[in-house]
């Protein structure tokens, strides 16, 4: 019987003793392990599936512990784990104090840069060639950036300086016609061409050796013929565009073929100046239920392997379902709404609108600033534009919100999906900053529901509100809780939800339960708290804190978002402003990235669960009767 490859693998040195036979059936071995082990952790599974062959060549063809790599988003590298020592520890990918899910550089010295943002590996690998320029070294530096990536301005604005800078760099395009969603846009196009091309580098060599052989023409008829000849390279020469910013264009190249990988690598490396290496491979390669349906394996959760079914079986709605479903009712009553997403339909739940309202619906691809001014000019012209975006994503527009939206007051609905705590996804895509980089910003309105019929009304106030407005809230299971509380949204009011006098808490969002778990331990010890869910985080409601601060000594703030510029800052802020003293304790995030690990985990590690307030919210006010006492 033959023994398993993959456990003969303990660093990227052993690939080089392998065969092209072996190293085959070492990829049928990986695909079968990432298999094994993610239908119990779950992970970016499709996208993984489709690097293993390009995955296995660069470590044959390139050092890694001198050369640099660079993986664009970084959810494609878990085969680059796997090589680099990590196989080990991969049944602790995404789980707390194990794997992350993305390349760490403190988690190995294979890993240089860390990712989980897209179209940022092309001017991070530049960054490091230009260093190893002046430092006088000769090792590689790779990036690999998807052609989903690759639509984001970032990435162009490095393919642009590096081209200009014309030192080593090798940029690999791989290539899916997949981001998270099918690709869409200019880009998406043009590569769709280039895959239909012959292969580049015949083409490229006839092409050459016909302008040598033409004959030499002068005055007019030589200017002719230079705009004849001009011509004839767009025409003829597949990925011109990547020629004309300065790039040495090779492909498109089998990313499934080994030993025709390892070839061409090995000549890629010899070149000279910044070269860009056009990889076809597809998504979910090996597991029939990724390559036919890769959208849905992009990221998935615990799953049976032989179903490709997901182990939990959630029959309830989670908010970005159920903001989805609103958003299709409420563009049936008002033309003006119109929807847009940075490659983010499905994720957003904005499939729904998308398939009812084709002609109202933008997929901008992954261009969030982009996004964010399309959305202005939408406004403008009267229409309601609602951009749904994970809370981690749109900290790219930053920027673009301050100045082209909110500068302008326009009418611009942001539908932040993911807000707070993500979980597995780790530092990267925890959603624990926009109530500290929105609730500054002038003529920003931010609100945040308590459960999903609160998230209805709240987009039906957007719909009907002027003005910047944004809604976050988490990702999960919508709640169904405090469904008896139905007070109108009214602009800047909170609700409140039990009266009570001493102790005051004060929740925002979807943290209200975990408040009220709090509040009821309180209860069994003879207190009576003051319970309000905010709703709207900008504006505050003034009165409200005017009265928790009348009837209670001690007032308590609990946010899914860090405690730096967050609710309760703004809280403590208001009271110093009004020179009210007040005893205010912030419940929230410390000032630090939240690491992976599930939300309830994460909740509980930083004391955000109901036990952990009820317990300091004890501890605080015994340390204050002594105090007093």
């Amino acid at each position: 019987m033959n023994k398993n490859l993959l456990d003969s693998i303990q660093s990227p040195e052993d690939l080089r003793y392998l065969t092209e036979e072996e190293l085959y059936r070492l990829a049928k071995e990986i695909r079968c392990f990432l298999l094994k082990n993610m239908s119990k952790t779950g992970g970016h599974l499709a996208s993984n599936l489709g690097v293993v062959e390009l995955t296995l060549a660069l470590h044959f063809c390139f050092q890694f512990a001198e050369d640099k790599i660079v993986w664009d988003v970084g959810h494609q590298a878990y085969i680059h784990k796997i090589l680099t020592g990590r196989k080990e520890k991969f049944h602790t990918l995404r789980q707390l104090g194990g794997l992350s899910g993305f390349p760490k550089p403190c988690e190995s010295e294979y890993d240089h840069f860390a990712a989980g943002h897209s179209s940022t590996s092309i001017s991070a690998a530049l960054g490091m060639a230009k260093a190893r320029d002046l430092k006088g070294l000769h090792n590689h530096v790779l990036a690999v950036i998807g052609d989903g990536s690759i639509t984001g301005g970032l990435a162009y604005e490095g393919l642009n300086n590096a081209g200009r800078e014309n030192t080593n760099l090798i940029v690999i395009l791989n290539d899916n016609q997949m981001s998270i969603s099918k690709n869409v846009g200019g880009m998406a196009k043009h590569l769709s061409h280039l895959r239909t091309q012959p292969a580049y580098l015949t083409v490229k060599e006839n092409f050459q050796n016909l302008l040598k052989k033409a004959p030499a023409i002068g005055g007019p008829a030589n200017f002719l013929f230079e705009k004849i000849r001009f011509g004839a390279k767009y025409l003829l020469l597949p990925g011109v565009l990547f020629e004309e910013l300065g790039f040495h264009y090779i492909g498109p190249v089998d990313g499934h073929n080994i030993g025709g990988l390892i070839e061409v690598l090995n000549n890629v490396k010899n070149m000279k100046g910044p070269i860009l290496l056009h990889v076809k491979t597809t998504k979910g390669k090996g597991y029939p239920f990724a390559e036919h349906h890769p959208w849905d394996y992009h990221g998935v959760s615990a799953f049976e392997v032989k179903t490709g079914r997901p182990l939990a079986k959630n029959t309830k709605p989670d908010y970005s379902h159920v903001f989805g479903e609103k958003m299709v009712e409420l563009g049936e009553k008002n033309e003006k709404i119109v929807g847009i997403t940075a490659a983010m339909a499905s994720g957003t739940g904005f499939s729904s609108f998308q398939a009812r309202y084709p002609k109202r619906f933008f997929d901008v691809a992954i261009a969030e600033q982009h996004a964010v001014t399309f959305a202005a000019g939408l406004a403008t012209q009267g229409m309601i534009p609602v951009f749904a975006v994970y809370s981690t994503f749109l900290q790219r527009a930053y920027d673009q919100i301050v100045h082209d939206v909110c500068l302008q007051n326009l009418h611009v609905i942001f539908a932040i999906d993911r807000a707070g705590i993500v979980g597995a996804d780790g530092e990267t895509h925890q959603g624990i900053f926009d109530i500290s980089y929105l609730s500054h910003i002038p003529n920003m309105t931010l609100l945040s529901p308590k459960n999903r019929l609160e998230l209805e009304k709240m987009l039906e106030f957007a719909v009907g509100f002027q003005g910047p407005i944004a809604i976050r809230y988490p990702r999960g299971v919508a709640s169904e809780d405090f469904k008896e509380y139905k007070e109108p949204i009214v602009y800047g009011k909170a609700e409140v939800i039990r009266d009570g006098e001493k102790i005051a808490i004060l929740a925002e969002g979807h943290m209200l339960s975990a408040a009220m778990d709090a509040a009821r331990l309180l209860e069994k010890d003879g207190k009576n708290p003051f319970v309000v869910n905010m709703r709207f985080l900008k504006p505050l409601d003034e009165s409200i804190l005017l009265k928790a601060a009348e009837q209670c000594q001690s007032i308590f703030t609990i946010e899914d978002n860090l405690v730096s510029g967050g609710m309760g800052a703004k809280v403590l802020e208001f009271y110093s402003i009004i020179g009210k003293k007040a005893s205010v304790t912030c419940f929230g995030f410390p000032d630090c990235y939240i690491e992976h690990g599930s939300q309830e985990q994460l909740f509980q590690k930083y004391g955000l669960d109901g036990l952990s307030i009820y317990e300091k919210i004890q501890e605080k006010i015994r340390n204050d009767g002594e105090k007093d006492g």
